[in-house]
């Protein structure tokens, strides 16, 4: 739930944030409404999925070597840091062999992990987190905190909200890895400085539209949208 604007981290407290928090101070009926469908939701797709997940699992051991889940710092609502459920879809220490976004011909990414992350399966196990409170299924994608410590004093805003499964931002840069390679192909070559100075601040621009028009209703069309778009 929202907290008050005396609990929220001091570097949130600014006036930038300010005018979202009094957006999404009279929508708190719709955040209650928020939780308790993603809670129903979450376990319902759980019972459901769970087949699927199964064998998801068996076919990424057999793959490669290593976990089947992917666990990694991602930071939530309020900068709250917490570990993600994915299933792996890249060789094991990844992190530690190229730069914390991934670019279209990344070789680290395993035979399985380019078929789970074109159908975006391999999104599947964050439904743990939804339980758990840490994330939600319409919201803003989940950073590591070296990118949220990059943040604007606006871009704290999206911090008001947990991390999503899903946004209008996840539909329209669902091919991100094109426009690193298409900055590559322009002569910048490193990676972490095309995600924060290019495509996080156009990111951030569909993460803030999302606080002002925030609903249950527009949470569901977003989660249609997203189902189209997998589909396609």
């Amino acid at each position: 739930m929202l907290k008050s604007w005396s609990e929220l981290p001091e570097q949130m407290r600014n006036d930038e944030v300010k005018k979202y928090y009094k957006i999404l101070s009279k929508k708190k009926s719709a955040l209650r409404i928020k939780r308790i469908a993603d809670v129903f939701l979450a376990f319902i797709f759980m019972i459901l999925l769970s087949p699927v997940m199964i064998f998801i699992a068996c076919w990424i051991k057999i793959d490669s070597k290593g976990p089947v889940f992917y666990r990694q710092e991602r930071i939530t609502s309020y900068g709250k840091p917490y570990r993600i459920f994915k299933f792996r879809t890249m060789v094991t220490g990844a992190d530690k062999k190229g730069p914390l976004v991934t670019e279209k011909s990344d070789s680290r990414i395993t035979k399985v992990g380019q078929k789970l992350r074109k159908l975006r399966l391999d999104e599947l196990p964050q439904l743990f987190n939804i339980l758990t409170g840490d994330m939600t299924f319409v919201g803003t994608r989940p950073e590591v905190k070296k990118y949220v410590d990059c943040y604007t004093d606006e871009m704290q805003a999206t911090l008001l909200l947990p991390a999503g499964i899903t946004s209008n931002t996840s539909i329209e840069y669902k091919d991100e890895d094109e426009i690193i390679d298409a900055y590559r192909a322009k002569g910048i070559t490193d990676v972490d400085e095309i995600y924060l100075n290019y495509i996080l601040p156009e990111k951030m621009k569909y993460n803030l539209k999302y606080i002002e028009t925030f609903g249950f209703f527009s949470d569901m069309k977003i989660m249609l949208r997203t189902a189209m778009a997998v589909i396609k």
